[in-house]
């Protein structure tokens, strides 16, 4: 019996593995995406008022 749960662990452990590299890889593209679009729309908005523009409407605030 102790064959069959050192089998089992061995077989789902790359499984595991792989997964939790994939979740990691995910993680950090969509981190650093939301982070690069934070720091352009404060580039962009920077911008509009030095230009004296208004903020852009998106139809929410009306």
């Amino acid at each position: 019996m102790d064959d069959f749960w050192a089998n089992a662990i061995w077989s789902l452990a790359p499984t595991v593995l792989i997964g939790l590299v994939f979740w990691f890889v995910m993680r950090s593209v969509i981190r650093a995406d939301r982070n690069e679009r934070r720091a352009y729309a404060r580039i962009e908005a920077e911008e509009r008022a030095k230009l004296g523009l208004d903020a852009p409407r998106d139809g929410s605030a009306a």
